[in-house]
């Protein structure tokens, strides 16, 4: 049952998730996954069709971590800021206990360069999977669901 308790718990994870990455506090993102935690950003076009093809898929928690460590110490680009804008999750199902939820929120990240202007750089949703845990909720999986086959150089920060 989604009460009003559990959906402002929702909105936090949402919320929450979307400042970690905004303040660049990498180090936080992979705690919001379980360790058997995925995620994936994908084209729409290839999720419609059912195809496989990611740009990035990050397979469990452990690779999530990797990826932190490769955007802190390894990858080389032009620095840039992001921000989220994150609308409000719509619930897709819940499990009579409320331990799983299917939601989805639409997204735009815009991107801004230290030297420059302010331009979107991914557009589009995000279908979650979310479980209850000892720590609140966590991410099952995060697929993000780009609307653009165009994507600006690459994508070094999550979406």
């Amino acid at each position: 049952m989604m009460d009003f308790k559990n959906y402002f718990e929702l909105l936090s994870l949402y919320s929450d998730y979307a400042m970690v990455c905004d303040s660049t506090e990498w180090e936080k993102w992979p705690d919001f996954f379980i360790d058997e935690g995925t995620y994936r950003l994908q084209p729409r076009e290839n999720f419609e069709q059912g195809l496989p093809l990611c740009l990035l898929a990050l397979e469990s928690k452990a690779m999530i971590q990797d990826r932190v460590y490769g955007v802190k110490e390894t990858l080389y680009h032009d620095p840039y800021y992001q921000r989220h804008i994150v609308g409000t999750p719509r619930i897709i199902s819940i499990d009579d206990k409320g331990e799983r939820i299917v939601s989805q929120a639409n997204y735009a990240v815009i991107r801004t360069k230290f030297d420059g202007d302010s331009t979107i750089l991914s557009a589009g949703y995000y279908h979650d999977v979310v479980v209850r845990t000892g720590h609140g909720l966590k991410f099952l999986s995060r697929l993000c669901v780009y609307d653009s086959e165009m994507i600006a150089n690459s994508i070094i920060y999550p979406i």
